[in-house]
């Protein structure tokens, strides 16, 4: 599938909101679990999906190819909610790399969660630089300059 979707908007400085805790606990993709925590400081990008969902799994190749390039300087949460199983399939049938981390459905979270995809970007402060609820090409300009301000 191609995927034609735009860069995400980027939320102007003065208008940012900081995440007021790190502590989210979920699980990684060997059903551990662990807290968001070990991410303050760090830039944050945190992307919401499912496989069932056409778009949202459409973005997840821009989304490898971000990981290919960022993974050493970027923390990335490419969450989901559903079972493992068909999970583990989708990602090996697409042959994806980053790490699927799983939603602990009914635990607090630092921001809200999106009822399919959403994607958030957080700087080193905590501040939520992009809120995006839509589909979009994370594999753009837009997106590797924003991060690279970031570091």
């Amino acid at each position: 599938m191609r995927l034609f979707a735009s860069p995400p908007e980027i939320i102007h400085v003065a208008d940012r909101k900081e995440i007021n805790t790190y502590d989210w606990k979920l699980k990684d993709a060997n059903w551990d679990f662990f807290n968001f925590q070990r991410s303050k400081g760090k830039v944050v990008f945190v992307h919401f999906w499912a496989s069932w969902n056409t778009p949202s799994a459409a973005e997840l190749k821009g989304i490898q190819t971000l990981y290919d390039a960022y993974s050493d300087k970027v923390d990335f949460y490419i969450v989901t909610n559903e079972e493992r199983e068909p999970v583990e399939e989708f990602m090996e049938k697409n042959k994806y790399t980053f790490p699927v981390t799983y939603r602990i459905v009914g635990a607090d979270a630092p921001f809200e969660i999106p009822k399919v995809q959403g994607t958030y970007i957080i700087d080193k402060n905590g501040a939520i630089v992009v809120d995006s609820k839509g589909t979009h090409d994370w594999d753009s300009d837009r997106v590797t300059q924003l991060l690279e301000s970031l570091f």
